[in-house]
Order: C-alpha cells, then structure tokens, then sequence
C-alpha cells in the first residue's frame, strides 16, 4: 500500500549506502589542528581493538585532520592510504553518552578516496545527517562509531570490502581496491518516542490504541464527529523548540480514516523515522500546516479534513476516499 505522505527524495541515510550525491567543497573556516597520530583514541573504538591491525593503524598516522567539530574538515595525506582492514581513532571527545548500537544518530561526514588522496564527498555544507547504527549500515561507519562519546570527532580508515563492498562507488569515483578515509562528527541522538508533560487530549479525539506504548490503532468508539475543519490536539507536550516552516522534521506517525477499523500507513511498524522539509508541500496540507508551532518532543493528533488532505479524488490506492477525513497521531522527535 502507497504511503499517504509524498516523499520527493532518498532518506538520508542512503547516502552512505548508495553514494548518489556529489562531494562539495572545502571550508574556508579557520581550523585548530589535531593531528590522528597524536589524539587520544576512544574507548570502544576499532583502533583499540584486536582486529585492527598494526598496518592500518599506521595508517591513521599518515592523516593530518584539523578543523572545529561541526564544521568541515580539512584532511591532509602524506602518503597513499592502503587499509587491509577497520582501524579508527577519536579526535575529538566530545562529553555526551557512549552511542550504542541500534541508536539512530545525527552526524556530519567527510568521506575521503584514500587511493587518490582526495575528498568524494562532504555533508557539511547541510544538515546534520541521520545514520541508524544496524546492519543496513555500512560496518566501516558502524562498528567506527559503537562506544563512541555523543559530541566526539572520529577519524576512520577502512578498507574497500567494509565501506562499499567488492564494487566500490562509482558515483564517488571510488574503486573496489580504493581504501576509503572517513571524518565524522557524532552531532546528537534521535530520540525513540516522545517526551515531556502528559495533557488530556480534546473531546473530538480518537483515543491512541498501544502495544508497549508504540501507537498501533486509533479508536472512535467515544470520538466526535469530523468538524470539517483543521483541528490539533496536544497528547504529549514536549521540552523543546517550537517547530517552524523550514525545520526538517523527523516524526513518527500513524494514520487512520476516521471510523476505519485500522491505520492506512504508520512509521511506528517500519522502525524508520519519517523526515521532511516542513512547508515545502512535500507531505499533504494539513501537516504543513498542523505541525508549525509544536514543540520537539511532543506526541499530537491531526484531524485532517479532505480539502487538507487528498481532496475530492482522494488515495484510492490506500483505501481513502474523498469524503474521508484523516486523524494522524505524530510524534515529533526532532527539527534541523
């Protein structure tokens, strides 16, 4: 079944899977130096465990990083890169919780062809990116970054077989015998659901049904009925900025017509966050619309009606018709 939210572009996180974006180019920022060789390495990190070897070790020596965490790095190689294997050291500790694996990450990143000695590519001329630390992540990145600090800088060399596998990228001019460099900045963590102060939802609301506080269903046994117009009830109230056109969002959400007997779509099942461009008409109107002036943290219902939503055609494909209005329960866990 089609989503009910338009989606213009890749998530994020497939950058680092499938390389489809151009590198930028470098900072004209004044840097501090650090140097690899000469930084304190994380505890947890690949440089400190068995399986890296003496060589790619070495090979973090031969790398000269300077720059401030957050803003792009300047990488300097004195000599070929050739990494047989994983090895990593942080730069930069930063003073936030050790990431875990499974936890979904916001981070900046440098990724350098070790081959050629130069930069492939950059995100730090965006947003910070979202990277979820599981197996669909490439191992040159997540095992780099398990036991990491939140707030560290973290310098990584990897052979071709733990970055882009047998092939390589072509997309970034890197080859399947191309060591790859990676700078990264562990910027903050995603959080899993909603937080803040508890409120009593409105009258009209349907009432959130749960499994293990994940949202599962919406019952309209004791709802009112659609008004016909917009309308935003508050269930959670969260601690953090009010949201405003322009914010890149990241949400849960599930969806359901009001008196249908089960969601038409959710992100809650997927186990994927939903991110977008608030006001950029990429989502439908009422979310546009409905989700400026909520703070961060907070869990709403959207009552959606279908001059907000599909109109008079509405999503055949997805069950809606155009005399369907639509209730959503969001949770907005955070705003770049």
């Amino acid at each position: 079944m089609p989503r009910p939210l338009r989606r213009l572009l890749l998530p994020v996180a497939a950058l680092l899977l499938l390389a489809g974006l151009a590198a930028c180019g470098d900072s004209s920022d004044d840097p501090k130096e650090a140097s690899a060789d000469s930084a304190p390495a994380s505890s947890g990190t690949a440089s400190d465990a068995p399986s890296a070897s003496a060589e790619d070790k070495a090979a973090l020596a031969t790398l000269k990083v300077t720059g401030d965490f957050g803003k792009e790095p300047k990488v300097e190689f004195s000599k070929v890169v050739e990494a047989t294997g994983l090895a990593s050291t942080t730069i930069t500790e930063g003073d936030g919780p050790a990431v875990a694996e499974g936890d979904s990450v916001f981070a900046q990143f440098w990724v350098g062809n070790g081959a050629t000695q130069k930069q492939v590519y950059s995100s730090y001329d965006g947003k910070p990116q979202l990277l979820t630390l599981s197996d669909s992540l490439i191992p040159a990145i997540r095992d780099s970054l398990v036991g990491v600090k939140f707030g560290s800088r973290v310098l990584v060399v990897s052979a071709p077989a733990q970055a882009f596998g047998d092939t390589g990228n072509t997309q970034l001019g890197i080859g399947n015998a191309d060591s790859v460099v990676f700078v990264i900045d562990v910027v903050s963590q995603l959080p899993d659901g909603p937080s803040g102060t508890d409120r009593t939802p409105a009258a009209w609301a349907p009432k959130i049904v749960s499994t293990d506080d994940v949202p599962t269903a919406l019952d309209f046994a004791a709802a009112g009925k659609p008004s016909g117009r917009f309308q935003r009830t508050t269930v959670i109230q969260g601690n953090g900025p009010v949201t405003k056109t322009g914010d890149h969002l990241y949400v849960n959400y599930l969806g359901q017509v009001y008196g249908g007997d089960k969601p038409f779509d959710d992100s809650y099942s997927r186990g994927t966050p939903f991110d977008f461009d608030l006001g950029a008409g990429r989502v439908v109107a009422g979310w546009d619309q409905g989700l400026v002036g909520v703070k961060v943290g907070s869990r709403v219902i959207l009552q959606v009606p279908p001059k907000l939503g599909y109109g008079e055609s509405g999503s055949p494909d997805a069950g809606i018709k155009g005399t369907d209005t639509m209730y959503f329960v969001v949770d907005v866990l955070a705003a770049n």
